[in-house]
């Protein structure tokens, strides 16, 4: 299976290559920063925009989930580089109106790139395309609503599928999850399940809770960071702040990565002088270039030598976990060959980190999906976690686990219910509300995608994101969607998910996070959650796109009536006044008592999380849990590479800012892959070469991507990178993480052809 380039991918024609750069933001990051939004926005509305980003009283930049500080103390422009480039894109001043999906067939924009179909401006009215139409055409909001209700009643509720972004607010969340459970199906697949589920399952195991332990202020008070398998400079900028915070204050950073970070070398603020005139602030005390997959055996080798050292926290590790004497008598056995195959590090390097450890008293671990997506993510997340349980830094300040997250809402839609599986309280809200809520677990998104390409589903909806590129095996993915009698898009702006519809297909336009959201009690406000647990409130101050936009609390509620108008569940009361989602919210989901008055104060609050708080683990035992599983050790034949799939400085997930990634020196094009130049030199292959990338899978099936160009690049030996979602066709849907079903797209094994 290949996927043809877009016709506008610029590919070899005018790419440009230029060496990586050694330092991230500066002056630089303004200067993109302010002429993405000068193009987008103009000027006047980029200075009434941004000033309003992550402030108390404004609204959460629609970017990553990385935490805001306390409100006396943030910054009058609280944002980033690529913050600024998400409000722009979402606030722009161009509009796609009825008229261009009428000079538009389906089929031409199905050959554009994703970048192009992006740039086109905010979606303004509800369309429809009818079945065997190439076109999208107008719909009246009720009769879409009346289209979709018909569908999903004709469909047995497990033939229905309801897809979910992490940009959705909590009460739209809430009300979406609602919606499903009331029509009788858990099929909730998030994006969360192609990012941290995998982070989820490791810590819900080990120490009862799936989030994170830590707060912003502990990333201030760190003796050491050590940031795995994450590129904040261009995933989470802001964490570069309280990066430098952490270094002005003593800490030391150790990061670990098969690819250096321009970010983690050095930062250079833009809101000091030092940043925009000065050398920065050196980040990175010491870099481990590991092999992809490399880091479970990277932590147990660590753990091994704590233990050897006798550096472990007896008194926390007696009082507070169990499994530790099984887990020491599994490092006795060490194979430091093997350890030495897995991470491609020297032992020396190994001990020197592993003192790190040693010498500090509060040690904070990060990681984002190059750990999450891999085949062993979960046992290897565990493997962390045992390193800090030996420790003792769960509990402390300053010092425990932090899974960064992504969209920038999607913890607080996992929090709201959004879950395949049936959380906890959903009785409760059944019971409250006078609805039967089903118990089966439903669909996660492999295996959605296994149900609509084996012909066992007939409704997908999606409430925000762009599925058809997040998704892996593209060729698989977009034949799934297609085989739908009905797909609906809940959506700002065109995407590539709109251009391979279902038989009849709906686009629903939305209001975006920077506009008023105005119903009959007056003007809204919505709630998220961030990376760290805190909650707070975001309110829109720009007039919306258009007038005939919804927000989707309105497109839930509304649905919801037309699907079943004699439900008991007041639905128009919730769609009236946000006030009411709220008060169902606190009534039922745990931590979120008093819910209205809290978030009412500046900053809002944070949710309770028993093993930072008490050093209580609500697992089985009451303990925090050591485990060992069997070390991975990745089999690459011979003339093979390890590709892992990465994000351009110009992009956030599957949003395409630009055709640069000038932090790696990139520029006009995105069909490029990194690969070690030793690795070039023993395959024979020369820097710029033109070459498909081909991906090797136990079902033999060729999944290949034409025409990428050869990159030298100081990658791990033996490994590779490109980006997705060029990429996501050679990730195949059944190679998943085990114990979390997440894509494996940090593991695919390729070898490179010709072109």
């Amino acid at each position: 299976m290949a996927r043809k380039p877009p016709k506008d991918d610029i590919g070899d024609r005018d790419l440009r290559i230029e060496p990586p750069e050694r330092s991230a933001a500066g002056l630089p990051g303004v200067t993109h920063a302010l002429g993405a939004s000068f193009a987008q926005m103009g000027v006047r509305r980029t200075a009434l925009t941004l000033l309003r980003i992550n402030q108390a009283n404004g609204f959460d930049c629609p970017g990553c989930a990385w935490p805001e500080p306390a409100p006396g103390a943030r910054s009058h422009t609280e944002f980033c580089e690529n913050g600024a480039k998400a409000v722009a894109e979402e606030a722009t001043l161009r509009r796609i109106t009825p008229e261009f999906f009428a000079e538009h067939p389906i089929s031409a924009l199905a050959e554009q790139s994703d970048h192009w179909l992006g740039q086109q401006g905010r979606l303004t009215s509800p369309m429809v395309r009818a079945p065997g139409a190439d076109h999208y055409t107008p719909i009246s909001w009720d009769d879409a609503f009346a289209l979709t209700a018909r569908h999903l009643r004709e469909a047995e509720p497990a033939e229905s599928v309801f897809y979910t972004s992490g940009r959705t607010s909590n009460e739209a969340a809430f009300l979406y999850q609602l919606l499903a459970r009331a029509h009788g199906t858990n099929n909730l697949p998030d994006c969360s399940n192609m990012c941290h589920e995998s982070s989820g399952v490791a810590l819900t195991g080990a120490i009862g809770v799936g989030k994170g332990s830590v707060t912003l202020e502990d990333i201030h008070r760190a003796a050491l960071i050590v940031v795995v398998g994450q590129n904040p400079g261009t995933n989470h900028p802001r964490m570069l702040s309280a990066l430098e915070e952490a270094k002005r204050r003593g800490a030391k950073i150790l990061a670990i990565n098969p690819l250096p970070e321009a970010g983690l070398i050095n930062f250079r603020n833009p809101q000091k002088p030092r940043g925009l005139v000065g050398k920065g602030t050196p980040l990175a005390d010491r870099f481990l270039h590991i092999r992809v997959g490399g880091d479970q055996a990277l932590f147990r080798a660590i753990a091994s030598l704590l233990v050897e050292w006798g550096e472990v926290d007896r008194s926390f590790v007696d009082r507070y976990t169990s499994g530790f004497d099984g887990y020491r008598a599994v490092l006795r056995t060490l194979d430091w060959a093997g350890v030495a195959a897995a991470t491609g590090l020297a032992r020396e390097e190994i001990v020197a980190a592993a003192k790190m450890f040693a010498a500090s008293d509060a040690t904070i671990v990060c990681w984002a999906m190059g750990l999450t997506q891999q085949r062993e993510a979960v046992a290897t997340i565990r493997e962390l976690v045992n390193v800090q349980l030996l420790r003792g830094m769960i509990g402390r300040p300053g010092a425990g686990l932090c899974p960064v997250r992504g969209h920038s809402n999607v913890q607080g839609d996992r929090t709201m219910g959004i879950w395949h599986e049936p959380p906890r309280w959903s009785a409760a809200v059944g019971d409250l509300l006078g609805v039967a809520m089903p118990t089966t677990t439903g669909y996660d998104t492999v295996a959605a995608l296994r149900a609509m390409r084996d012909g066992r589903v007939r409704v997908f909806m999606a409430l925000g994101g762009n599925f058809a590129a997040a998704t892996p095996d593209t060729a698989v993915t977009e034949a799934a969607l297609r085989s739908c009698a009905l797909t609906v898009h809940v959506s700002t702006k065109l995407n590539r998910s709109h251009v391979v519809p279902g038989e009849t297909s709906l686009i629903l336009p939305c209001l975006g996070r920077t506009e008023r959201d105005r119903q009959l009690s007056g003007e809204q406000f919505v709630t998220v959650e961030d990376s760290m647990s805190a909650v707070h409130s975001s309110r829109g101050r720009l007039a919306p796109a258009a007038e005939t936009l919804l927000s989707e609390v309105s497109i839930v509620s509304r649905l919801a009536r037309a699907l079943a108008p004699d439900s008991p569940i007041p639905w128009a009361e919730y769609e009236a006044d946000y006030r009411a989602i709220r008060d169902v919210i606190a009534a039922t989901v745990p931590g979120f008592d008093d819910f209205e008055a809290r978030v009412a104060r500046p900053g809002g609050f944070t949710l309770p999380h028993p093993p930072r708080d008490r050093l209580e683990f609500p697992t089985p035992s009451g303990k925090a849990h050591f485990t060992a599983g069997a070390l991975s050790l990745i089999e690459v034949p011979e003339g093979r590479l390890l590709l892992q799939t990465v994000r351009s400085h110009d992009q956030y997930n599957t949003t395409i800012y630009g055709m640069d990634d000038r932090y790696r020196g990139i520029h006009a094009g995105r069909r490029v892959v990194f690969v070690n130049p030793d690795d070039l030199k023993a395959l024979g292959i020369a820097d710029g070469t033109m070459v498909d990338l081909v991906s090797e899978w136990s079902d033999e099936v060729e999944r290949r991507a034409p025409r990428f160009r050869v990159v030298a690049y100081p990658s791990a030996r033996g490994c590779a990178a490109t980006y997705f979602p060029e990429a996501n066709v050679l990730v195949p849907l059944d190679s998943t993480a085990t114990g979390s079903n997440t894509p494996t797209s940090k593991q695919i094994i390729i070898r490179l052809e010709p072109a």
